[in-house]
């Protein structure tokens, strides 16, 4: 299901640009009345979930029955790594959701609860249509993934009125695609988004913002937590058929992968200009290069890494 996954990112591209779009479209009658962001913000945003929805159905389902509703059992899959994707997508969903309804007028309490479930009401509208599919099926793993990254950005808005900790990103190419292009892709675009083997994804905590606010503690230093894996060329145990022929690759190490490193909270350095703001809040979501503390399941140890993506 990996060019779902291409759609779940584009789908967080989308919002990005709608609010940026919506933010800079200070016309009079916004400014006068408010009431109106509120309003087109719900006709682009239905709009924009239904023609997505639809496109999904005849690029994916279309051509594949309709069966009873069902559930798949992924989870063994990619040392959960697509698991982390899922809430990686519904976290950032929901903290433009929450940009979004607060930029619109909505009070503080529906801007939390409803923009922070963006991500959760993209993501199951994907489930409900594998779980309808004979080809797919609907997973409880990437269910509970959504209520995570969903979790996760509504209940630091609620609690702080801020994203203390930050889900992030970084990429850094393998060659295992050398190895089954078809699956893990062609070209460094396809390789970001189906290698899991470069992937690392980050929980990222700002320090600061857990000490007094007089602190002279560096208000743009974090600390982060990263998750990743290798050695994989299915998505289980290595073993796969390709042209007809079956593949032993098991002489591949599979292991988890798990980093210390410190981080920049690019949210918190110090530009007044808005579009710089605007840019520095997207680009938050990449975690910074920085050296790091990586320790290797199968070698059960630690290594240091000077620059870690």
């Amino acid at each position: 299901m990996l060019p779902k996954k291409l759609f779940s990112a584009l789908s967080l591209v989308f919002l990005v640009l709608f609010t940026s779009g919506f933010s800079n479209a200070q016309t009079d009658s916004l400014i006068h009345r408010p009431f109106n962001r509120k309003k087109w913000l719900v006709i682009g945003n239905s709009a924009s979930y239904v023609s997505a929805m639809t496109g999904l159905y005849n690029l994916w389902y279309r051509d594949y029955p309709i069966v009873k509703f069902h559930f798949y059992n992924d989870n063994h899959e990619w040392n959960q790594m697509d698991k982390v994707g899922h809430t990686f997508s519904c976290y950032y969903e929901g903290v433009v959701g929450i940009d979004m309804l607060k930029w619109a007028g909505f009070s503080r309490k529906k801007s939390i609860l409803i923009g922070g479930a963006y991500g959760f009401f993209i993501q199951t509208g994907i489930e409900v249509m594998d779980g309808f599919s004979q080809e797919w099926g609907a997973s409880y793993g990437d269910m509970i993934a959504n209520v995570t990254g969903a979790s996760l950005c509504i209940s630091q808005s609620w609690f702080w009125d801020e994203q203390r900790i930050w889900l992030k990103f970084s990429f850094q190419p393998t060659h295992y695609p050398d190895i089954r292009p078809e699956l893990l892709g062609h070209n460094f675009i396809e390789h970001v988004f189906k290698d899991y083997n470069g992937q690392t994804y980050w929980l990222s905590g700002n320090i600061a913002s857990f000490m007094k606010p007089e602190t002279k503690f560096p208000k743009w230093l974090n600390m982060a937590v990263g998750y990743g894996m290798d050695g994989f060329v299915s998505s289980d145990d290595n073993l796969y058929y390709q042209n007809g022929w079956l593949h032993d690759r098991r002489d591949i190490a599979q292991t988890r992968q798990w980093y210390l490193s410190p981080d920049i909270d690019l949210t918190r350095l110090p530009f007044k200009k808005r579009g710089w703001k605007i840019a520095m809040r997207m680009l938050n979501c990449i975690k910074f290069p920085m050296p790091a503390m990586m320790w290797n399941s199968t070698t059960n140890d630690f290594r240091l890494q000077w620059v870690a993506f």
